[in-house]
Formats: C-alpha cells, structure tokens, sequence
C-alpha cells in the first residue's frame, strides 16, 4: 500500500509532518519499537511505530532517524502519548534523512495502525500473487514450462514472504525459492516427507502442520491430473510417488482466500509433475524393450544394439557406451486381516502376502507401477535438485516387480565396475525413514542392486543378481529393506533363511553363558569375543584394540572357552561364534 492511503484514513489519527513529495512510497509491513538501535530487525519498506522512550534528549534523534532510513524503512510515525507535541529535532532529523514522519494521536493505539496495514498489504499481495499465478498456469497449461516450480516458489516469497519447498515423496528437494537463505537440510527433507505419507495414509486432510525443531512447516500435497487420489480405487497408488509443497508457516489460521491461493500453487506445479512423467514415457519404453530381450534370453549382439540406441536418450552427450546396474524392488501389502508390522514376506513367518486377482497381493493395489514411480524417485540422488539426474533412469514393471535399468558412465582400466554405481545401503539410509511412514501398517518394499556389468552379455545375469539380492532383502525384517549384490557371496546371503527357532537356540547355545556372566560381572565377555575374531584371532591386534594387556586378554578368552567348552584356535569353534554373533 502506499503512504497516502495512510493519511486518507480518518480512523487512523495520523498526522503528515514532513515528507509531502515522498508519499507515493511503498509501505510492505509495520514494526513497533522503542530501541535505540532496532535496524538488526528491519529489512525495508516498513512503516516504523516508535513511543520515543528511546529519545533522552535532542542529541538522540539524529542517530535513530539515520539507522532507520539506511535500513530502508518508508516512514516513521510517532506518537504523542508521551511527549505531547513530537519534538522538532526529530521532525530535523527525518526532514534531512528524506525519511517521512506523521504524528499519531494519543486516543489511537499503535495495535489499530498495525492491523490496518496488515490488512491491507496482505490483501494486495494476495491478489496480486493470484492474478501471476493464474497467468502462470495459463502459461504452463498452453505451452512450454515457464520456469517450473523455482518461478512459482519465488513468486511466494517475494509476494507473501514465504519460504517453501517442493519435495519428492523420499524426500529429495526438487525445487525451492531462491529468497530462501538456506536449503533444506536433507534429514528435515526426509522428516518432512516422511510426516506428509503418514498424514496422507491416515486420511488427515491437508495442509499438515509439522513441527521439527523451532521450525514450523504446513505440507500441501501435489496432485496432478494423473496423480489425483479422488476417482483411484486405493490411495496407494499414488501416495507413494506425490510431491508436496513445504511451506515454513503456520497455516492453522490462515483465511480461506490464503489457503485456496496455495491450493492453486500446488496444482500449477503439479502441472509440472505431469509434464515430467509425460516425458518418461520414452524412458520406460527402452527399458521395457531392453529388458524383454533380456528375459527372453535375445542374442547379445541384438541386446547391444538397443543399448546403444537407449545409451544417448538416458546420457545424452556422453561419448562412450555406459556401464549398467540393475535395480529390482517389489512393493507388497499385507492381507486384508494384516500382519505383525514388519514380518518377512517370503521368509515363512507371519503376515504372508497372496496373490489378487489382478495380479498384486490380496488386500492392496498392484505393486508394480507403485515400484515404478518408487524407483523412479528412489534411484535419484537425495543431495541432488532439480530435473535431471531422474532423466537419466529408466524403469519397467512386470507384476508386482519394477526393474530399473541404471546406466553409469564408463570407468577407468584399473577398476572393474564392482565398486562404482549404486549402493544398497547407501539408497536404504535415504529413504528409509520416509518410505516407512508411507508404508507403516500394511506395506512393505524391498530392493535388490547388482554389480556393474559392463556389456550386454552381462545384464541377464546382473537381473538374476539383482532379484537374488532382493530375496535376501525380504527375509529381513522392516518396513523397508535393501540388499546389493556384494550379499550373494558371502554368508550374508544364508542367514537370512534360517528359521526363527533355529537362529534362537544356536545362538543362546553358544552366547547365553556369556551374556549372564557378563551381566553378574561386568566382565564384557561378549564385546571381547567380538573384537577377537575381527582381529582374526590376533592377540596383540586385539589387546591393543581393547586397550588391554595381552595376558588381560588370555585371561578373558579362556574364561570364553570354559563357559562355553569351546576352543578359540580351532576354526570350526570360531566360525561357530561368529555366526552366532551375526544372527543375534
């Protein structure tokens, strides 16, 4: 609003005593101090309040008139309460520093200037912010992009003050205002995504309001035309794979006219969702095609062929054939009577999976696209914004099970691939905590990563890997889980498979004496035991590891060996405890 409607304004008792050629300016908000110094808290165009408690005599005016016209402030107004008539050095000083100043009646409290300009600034940003983003959706909606989700953020922040943030459902930032001073750290991300699928789940209706540490954030879902829950016989299907809009503010008192305005944001980016999964309908098909070849056991000289014509659509630029990684994941959900929150899918136990009519487990939604549009957001870095790493991932879906086909550019001689790429434990500690909001209660996904194959006769068997590596997977208990390929050749790839019953009496067996001698003496038999067979059964690695004199350490072991009548120096007795050790 400017400074003349102020005046215009009989209820507000404001007085013009100086500025008359300055009242066109702009007022964006309102302050109300009596600090001597109180520019730290001003960021400009505010129309200041002051009682003149900071003023001790005419020496002082100067000095606060000074800092609030270098904080940019667009005019002062102060009230007669206190000094009766404003003193003339203060009218002076806003007269030298171009800075205009009313008088405020003593029968009108500041709270009343405060609320009207409030008001009134709020209710123009507010129009002004919907009039651009209605263009802006006209724009998007008719044409090309028109800068994506950063111009609308920046149109929130700029217009309405409001940093915001859209985020992927694993909590990857895709896209925020640039006025925001810093970028989400990945862990508030990951709370947030996580808080927004447990608020959906649940059937809350939005905004959420989320609270991590002095923050407080009100999560907007992102539906897009393809996206929308309203019409889909489960919102499992598309939970899972919605952005949200993260907005730091309170949103709980917010008008109605405030609330649709962020309603008609999150649907002008969801315009741009759209259009980004519109664009990975080519992506999806190489995999299909590629894939399919590699099922059905094609020549690989056929298989290379469409490598090489998928190798410039997923890195485009890059001169030289990629290597390749795949990544299996399956999405199930428990039987309509539910299981224990947790149980292995495929490891006998309880809360069993059966096969729909449709191909998807009883009780839920078919897995398989679930798991598309789940890798499709999982394979892309968490660290990374922005469009492009996902561009660069193509991913099919048979049944219950998605398949991605993960291209990496090409390694040096001295490597051989085994070690680049994808990590599974690497992926599972990013989207763990999310993905196990989303899917507490009745849903379980599971990964499996292969090594790095570095030509078309290797893909078979990097599927065969990575689908071996997700059965190890799911015979773990979570929500969540994830194995690589690097499980399948060692005992790792065993244990999980040993029945319940089994894996309890071996282990209390072999480490119960332990445990209750280590409870009656404190005497840390266990850790002992441990830290021994990570050395390799080396005395003085050890005792150096234990901070312990190496007869400390004899002394220990043979208490070890005598609780349990095993031998330490015999490999069988070793191999024994340190299986034990792994399944406890």
């Amino acid at each position: 609003m400017r400074l003349r409607a102020l005046l215009d304004t009989d209820a507000l008792g404001l007085r013009l005593l100086g500025g008359q050629d300055e009242l066109d300016r702009t007022v964006r908000g309102v302050m109300t101090t009596d600090l001597r110094d109180p520019s730290r808290y001003l960021s400009g165009g505010e129309l200041v309040l002051t009682g003149l408690a900071w003023r001790r005599g005419p020496a002082d005016s100067e000095p606060f008139v000074r800092l609030l016209a270098g904080a940019g402030v667009t005019a002062l107004a102060a009230g007669e309460a206190e000094l009766g008539a404003i003193p003339e050095d203060l009218v002076a000083a806003c007269a030298q520093h171009r800075l205009p100043l009313f008088a405020v009646n003593e029968s009108v409290a500041f709270a009343t200037i405060t609320e009207h300009v409030v008001r009134q600034v709020s209710g123009e940003r507010a129009g002004d912010l919907a009039a651009v983003v209605d263009r802006h959706r006209r724009m998007m909606t008719s044409g090309p992009a028109g800068g994506g989700p950063d111009v609308v953020l920046d149109l929130l922040g700029t217009d309405l003050d409001l940093r915001a943030w859209v985020l992927s459902p694993v909590g990857r930032l895709i896209a925020g205002s640039r006025l925001a001073e810093t970028e989400l750290p990945a862990q508030v991300c990951a709370t947030l995504a996580g808080e927004h699928l447990a608020a959906v789940r649940t059937g809350r209706r939005g905004p959420y309001r989320v609270t991590v540490g002095p923050a407080t954030y009100s999560l907007f879902p992102v539906r897009g035309g393809g996206r929308s829950t309203a019409g889909t016989r489960d919102v499992r299907e598309t939970v899972l794979s919605e952005w949200l809009l993260a907005v730091e503010a309170d949103a709980g008192d917010w008008p109605e006219e405030r609330l649709d305005l962020l309603e008609g944001v999150t649907q002008l980016i969801a315009v741009e969702r759209d259009r980004r999964d519109a664009a990975r309908t080519v992506r999806r098909r190489l995999a299909q095609e590629v894939l399919e070849l590699v099922r059905t056991g094609a020549a690989p000289a056929e298989i290379a062929a469409r490598l090489r014509v998928a190798a410039p659509v997923l890195l485009p630029g890059l001169g030289a054939a990629p290597h390749w990684q795949v990544v299996v994941a399956r999405v199930e959900w428990d039987e309509a009577e539910g299981g224990p929150a947790g149980s292995p899918a495929e490891s006998g136990g309880g809360g069993r999976r059966t096969e729909g009519p449709a191909g998807g487990p009883a009780g839920g939604p078919a897995g398989g696209p679930v798991a598309q549009a789940l890798l499709e957001e999982i394979l892309v870095d968490p660290l990374s914004s922005g469009p492009e790493p996902s561009d660069r991932i193509a991913v099919a879906h048979t049944g219950d099970e998605a398949i991605a086909l993960v291209p990496l550019p090409a390694v040096s001689s001295e490597h051989d691939g085994s070690e680049t790429g994808l990590l599974a434990d690497a992926i599972l500690e990013a989207v763990r905590e999310p993905l196990s909001a989303g899917l507490d209660g009745d849903g379980r996904l599971t990964l499996g990563v292969s090594a790095a194959v570095h030509s078309a006769e290797g893909l078979r068997g990097a599927l065969e890997e990575a689908r071996h590596a997700r059965r190890v997977a799911a015979a773990r208990p979570g929500r969540v889980c994830a194995a690589g390929h690097q499980e399948l050749a060692s005992h790792v790839l065993l244990l999980p498979f040993v029945p319940d019953d089994v894996r309890r009496a071996f282990t209390a067996r072999l480490l119960d004496p332990l445990r209750e001698y280590d409870r009656r003496h404190r005497a840390e038999l266990v850790p002992t035991l441990e830290a021994f067979l990570d050395c390799d059964g080396s005395w003085t690695r050890c005792a150096a590891r234990l901070h312990l004199h190496v007869n400390t350490l004899r002394y220990r072991v043979g208490r070890i060996e005598q609780l349990t009548g095993r031998d330490l120096s015999r490999l069988e007795d070793k191999l024994d405890f340190f299986l034990a050790l792994r399944m406890s």
